[in-house]
Formats: C-alpha cells, sequence, structure tokens
C-alpha cells in the first residue's frame, strides 16, 4: 500500500439537521469538494488485462460455476443476464452457462488497487481507501495547487485510466452520501457533479436502494409503507419513519435530504491486521494448509510494517466444513515485525488445534496489541535477528515494485490457484 496517511470516516455528532436545512451550515462545506472514486468491475477489469481476449464477453469473478461459493464480481455483460456480486456461482451458472468464469486472484487485485491509490495521493492529502476498489477524497484547500475541484476530479480520473487501463467513475459533491450516489449513476467511466443545493432534487426520482444502508430487507420494509423512491422518503415524517425503524429511521429521514453525519479524521494505527483464505473447496491436505499459512503470514506482516508497527499478539482462525469456527491467540515475549517468528507461532497455534479429522474451508491469521518500534531483543541473536531485519527491507521494497506475487518466501510457493481475501 503507498504510504499514504490513514484517513477513515468518523460520525459528527454536532450534526443532526437535514442538508437543506440553514442550520446545517456547519454539516458541510459550501463546495463540492467530496469525491468518490470508484472502479468500474475491478476484478473484472484487472482480469481483462491479462486476457484482453475476454473483453465484450460475459465474465465471472469468484469461481466456477459447479462450486461452492459466491461471485465476486461480475462484467457488464454478464450483468444483463441478472448475474450480481454476491449471488451464488451455482445461480450465476444457470443464468448464463456460456459466461467465462474464473477464479478469484485477490493478491493481483491488492497490487492494481496499491497503484490506484498511489495516484488518489497526488491529487490530496486526505484519501480514505473505502475497500480495494473505491476511495473519498477531499479536494477542499487544494484550488491553488490543482485547480477547482471539477476540474481535479476530470484530471483524477483520466489519470488512473492513462496510467493503469482501468476504467473508474466518480461523483462530486458536498457531502460523502451524495458523491458516492452520484459515482453509481455516472457508471460507467463517467463523472457526475452534483452542486451545492442540488441534493435532493438529484436523489428525488432514484430508487430507495440508491441510498448507501438501504438493503433488501429495508427496501421491502419501505415499499410496504408506499415508499419506493427517495422523494416519498424525504416526504415521510421523521416520527412516522421512527416509528417503523427506531433510530435507523433517523438516519433515513437524513439520508433522504443528502445529509452525511460524517467527517474525515486520521486514524494511522489500525486496531488489528489480518487476512484470510476460504478455499474453493473444503481441504485436509497439509501441504496446501501450511503453504496458506505462509502466505497469509506473509501478507499480514508486509501490512503491519508498511504502517510501522509490531505486534505482540497472533490469532489463528480455522473454519471447519460446516462453518464451525475456532480462533485462538497467543501473546509473544516481545513485539515483531519479523516473518518468521510469526509464522512458527502461527504454526504451533495451527499444531495444537487442528482436527485432522475434519476439512477445512477457511484458515485467517491476524496481528494484534501493536507498538512502535522496540523490536524483540531476546527473542533472536542480534546476529540473525539483523539478517531477518535486511531480508524483510529487501523483500518489501521489491515487492513494492514487481507486486507481491512476484516475491514470496518459499513456504508459501506451492499452493494451487486459491486466493487469499483481505
Amino acid at each position: 500500500m503507498p504510504k499514504l496517511a490513514s484517513f477513515r470516516a468518523k460520525r459528527d455528532s454536532t450534526a443532526a439537521e437535514p442538508l437543506s436545512s440553514s442550520s446545517s451550515a456547519s454539516l458541510t462545506s459550501s463546495t463540492s469538494s467530496i469525491l468518490h472514486v470508484d472502479m468500474d468491475a475491478f476484478f473484472v477489469s484487472v482480469e481483462l488485462l491479462d486476457r484482453p481476449e475476454l473483453r465484450g464477453k460475459p465474465v465471472v469473478v469468484g469461481g466456477q460455476p459447479d462450486q461452492r461459493g459466491v461471485v465476486t464480481a461480475a462484467s457488464y455483460e454478464a450483468r444483463k443476464y441478472g448475474i450480481q456480486s454476491a449471488m451464488p456461482l451455482r445461480t450465476a451458472g444457470k443464468l448464463c452457462p456460456h459466461a467465462v468464469f474464473l477464479e478469484s486472484r485477490h493478491h493481483l487485485y491488492s497490487e492494481w488497487s496499491d497503484r490506484v491509490a498511489a495516484i488518489l495521493g497526488k491529487y490530496s492529502p486526505v484519501v480514505e481507501m473505502a475497500s480495494v476498489d473505491e476511495a473519498y477524497l477531499d479536494l477542499a484547500g487544494t484550488e491553488r495547487l490543482h485547480g477547482p475541484p471539477f476540474a481535479v476530479a476530470h484530471a483524477l480520473l483520466r489519470e488512473i485510466t492513462a496510467t493503469t487501463e482501468l476504467p473508474c467513475s466518480a461523483g462530486l459533491a458536498r457531502t460523502r452520501l451524495v458523491a458516492k450516489v452520484a459515482s453509481d449513476q455516472a457508471k460507467p467511466r463517467g463523472l457526475l457533479w452534483v452542486p451545492p443545493g442540488s441534493e435532493e432534487a438529484f436523489l428525488a426520482p432514484l430508487g430507495v436502494r440508491c441510498i448507501p444502508g438501504i438493503g433488501k430487507v429495508t427496501e421491502a420494509a419501505l415499499h410496504s409503507l408506499g415508499i419506493e423512491i427517495v422523494a416519498q422518503l424525504a416526504s415521510a415524517t421523521r416520527e412516522k419513519l421512527e416509528q417503523n425503524f427506531g433510530r435507523w429511521g433517523t438516519a433515513l429521514h437524513r439520508k433522504a435530504r443528502g445529509g452525511d453525519t460524517y467527517e474525515f479524521f486520521v486514524d494511522a494505527e489500525p486496531k488489528s491486521i489480518s487476512h484470510n483464505q476460504t478455499f474453493s473447496f473444503d481441504t485436509d491436505d497439509r501441504v496446501a494448509l501450511d503453504t496458506t499459512l505462509s502466505l497469509l503470514c506473509q501478507k499480514t506482516m508486509k501490512r503491519l510494517r508498511e504502517a510501522g508497527l509490531s505486534a505482540s499478539t497472533v490469532t489463528l482462525t480455522i473454519r471447519y466444513a460446516g462453518f464451525e469456527t475456532i480462533t485462538r491467540a497467543h501473546t509473544l515475549r516481545e513485539a515483531t515485525h519479523l516473518d518468521p517468528i510469526v509464522l512458527e507461532n502461527v504454526r504451533r497455534l495451527f499444531e495444537r488445534h487442528w482436527d485432522r479429522a475434519r476439512k477445512v474451508r477457511l484458515l485467517g491469521v491476524s496481528l494484534s496489541s501493536f507498538t512502535h518500534g522496540g523490536e524483540q531483543l531476546d527473542l533472536l541473536d542480534s546476529g540473525r535477528r539483523e539478517k531477518l531485519e535486511r531480508l524483510a527491507q529487501a523483500t518489501d521494497r521489491l515487492r513494492d515494485r514487481f507486486g507481491f506475487s512476484k516475491v514470496q518466501f518459499g513456504g508459501s510457493l506451492v499452493r494451487g490457484k486459491e486466493g487469499i481475501d483481505s
């Protein structure tokens, strides 16, 4: 991941009034400065870079149609057949039997996400990566350097496409909520600006499902009340919504008017760092399990070092067929950011707690209890520690330059086609 400051959203408890109220001046800026950038069909688009002959065909990422699991992403051609993310792969196979089904390669998506993040960081010091394929930028205060926000947004999208060949869309507005809805409406390959004061008019004709946070259950409940579009939701009284949805009704009342109760703040230190892998098929293959543990440890340790942290608590997650999940943790004597120490302890946990009579569905490795500096003094002799430090620095540099998948330790090289989840 590029060395960006880590920003995320925080609720602003003082913001309780709707956006259109004159009392909401403190809620947002008077200009459209929040940009939501969303990569179009990101996983599919990354796959097409390697397989351009699939362009224009229905492509589904996530696994094979006869496998257990769900669709990770679908091309726009596949979506015409009703295929959507999170749909069971078997269902997708029935909807479009002639679609091209590809295994997920999460390490590759992470590498391309990092490249996009590096571009975003050139346009604003405030970048929040909301997920691997979307981000929020605050362009307030960047006018002197880059120009007005809309021009900046246009230039940013052009640079992403020119540099990565990946399609993307964006929405520019006063609030995160409206910016996200705008980017959805701009897809594919579009940029939509919602001028200040036009938020309610922009949202009014859209279906209620477009509002972030409204899923199938809430949508159905709103439809039962005769509320199908945002304009109807906005006209409903707060009392009616609270009566039917409780505190969520208060949020719905605000969201329907484009209101936002979030602000950016720096949160440079995560609470935990983890990576999981769900196998395409339940397995008790010891080689596959060992190599997976090695790769999971390498992924988590690289992110740990990028954050400038060391960890003293290592947690292993094992999920068996049937979804029974066990989690076991071990606290080290000294915090570390070196791969061999964490991998050794993860393997010990696995040896101690793996039920060999059962097949494994998922493995996960998590790090927590972070400290800055203070690398272990007792766990390793100074000569070996120095060698491992140099090795970690060298591999991180190579991975940043060529991608994580190109530089791995031997223990993770024999692992078939499985992918690593974030």
